[in-house]
């Protein structure tokens, strides 16, 4: 069962992510809802069900990816802040979990905590590395400067993926504006 909170945070993940695209130049492939055909089949297969065309995804099955391969699946639960655990979630489904967790654990590593080897785990030094951090809005913003790095190596490796760029710079903008700071 997905909580409401998780099912607030697809629903607008959802709205960033938009319906079908199959652009070529997109190294992710054709996606719905953010979902691309390789992770839908991935998931279709992990439950035993047939492999589909992507275009035909059901928005509550994409519901149920974002939830277990994306939210549960690397641990944001155990994140508190709703802002750093919105911001991890939209990272893990644009770069993938390990992207994520491994730019979270860089960051605590640079602020002096101690999270461990950067491995993509969000494993016990991890959430204790996050209880110790006293400045979570520093923690956010590191990791969305490691985040603005990954996608200017992506840039870097494959100069077409610059039509992306004014794309990922407003959806980076619109996480920070995020309401929940303000509840």
């Amino acid at each position: 069962m997905i909580s409401q909170k998780v099912q607030d945070l697809i629903a607008r993940l959802i709205q960033r992510e938009g319906g079908f695209v199959d652009n070529p130049v997109d190294a992710g492939g054709a996606t719905n809802y953010g979902i691309t055909q390789a992770t839908f089949n991935s998931w279709r297969a992990s439950i035993g069900r047939p492999v589909a065309n992507v275009q035909n995804l059901p928005i509550d099955e994409a519901s149920q990816i974002y939830a277990a391969r994306y939210f549960y699946g690397p641990g944001f639960d155990a994140i508190s802040d709703p802002d750093l655990q919105e911001f991890l979630f939209d990272f893990a489904v644009n770069s993938g979990p390990a992207a994520a967790v491994s730019a979270l654990q860089t960051s605590l590593n640079g602020m002096g905590l101690d999270s461990g080897r950067v491995d993509g785990d969000l494993g016990p030094k991890t959430r204790g590395a996050i209880t110790r951090c006293q400045n979570i809005p520093e923690l956010y913003y590191r990791v969305k400067s490691e985040r603005w790095e990954l996608l200017l190596r992506y840039i870097g490796r494959d100069h077409r993926q610059a039509i992306f760029a004014l794309g990922w710079a407003n959806r980076l903008d619109e996480l920070n504006d995020n309401p929940t700071r303000d509840q």
